[in-house]
């Protein structure tokens, strides 16, 4: 870790040991197998987890050249772990969201409203990490009031992913759609998502920030020692 001809230290690299994304990755892959194992139905398992499907290729592709910061690493596991829960039991069925619809005297299974929080939780850090890395944009109100605005613009998605799914599946479809007869089951998502995006901007953003200042010294620390300049 040291640069240049003074043999002096570069940069106070804090960031955790590169091997993370290989355990948070080995972790996921495990989990993704277990998942489909007795899964409820394969049909509805693969559609849940189809997201960390796609998403898990482009992760490893893009290491070396757009690392992430480690809470963003993290962040993906555990949305992807939920996927992969909602996606063994289906959200409708999970034993944990039974017992707290039993506790609480709840009405439904409360874990989809948990993955559509989730669905604003995370990807409100990993938009924030791309605009922040990729446009002028620099930390406030604005950068905050356009990562929700892609928040929602990726809930609204997936809502609409979900009704074309429901049109080509009709009734077989219902286990993925996981409504359990609320008609306003869209509307509750999209704004699960909204309040996870704002939880996750009010608790996260200082740890990213300062996450995404090691990575930007580390990534200048590995500059410099390729150039040979300090």
């Amino acid at each position: 870790m040291t640069g240049g001809r003074s043999g002096t230290r570069l940069y106070p690299v804090t960031t955790p040991p590169r091997r993370e994304p290989v355990i948070l990755l080995a972790v996921g892959l495990v989990a993704l197998v277990v998942s489909a194992i007795g899964a409820a139905s394969l049909g509805t398992w693969f559609m849940e987890v189809l997201a960390a499907l796609i998403a898990a290729p482009i992760l490893v592709l893009t290491y070396r050249r757009f690392p992430l910061t480690p809470v963003v690493y993290r962040l993906i596991l555990a949305q992807a772990l939920i996927l992969m829960i909602g996606g063994h039991w289906t959200y409708a069925e999970v034993p944990a969201g039974d017992w707290v619809r039993d506790a609480l005297g709840l009405a439904r299974n409360p874990y989809d409203r948990l993955g559509h929080l989730a669905q604003g939780f995370v990807p409100a850090i990993i938009a924030r990490e791309i605009l922040l890395r990729r446009t002028p944009l620099r930390p406030g109100g604005w950068l905050s009031a356009l990562v929700l605005c892609v928040v929602m613009a990726v809930s609204a998605t997936w809502e609409l992913f979900e009704w074309v799914a429901a049109l080509i599946g009709g009734s077989s479809a219902d286990d993925f759609l996981g409504t359990q007869g609320d008609v306003w089951d869209t509307q509750w998502d999209m704004a699960m998502a909204a309040v996870g995006a704002i939880v996750s901007l009010l608790l996260l953003s200082r740890l990213h920030d300062r996450q995404l200042l090691d990575l930007g010294r580390r990534d200048a620390w590995i500059r410099a020692s390729r150039s040979g300049t300090q």
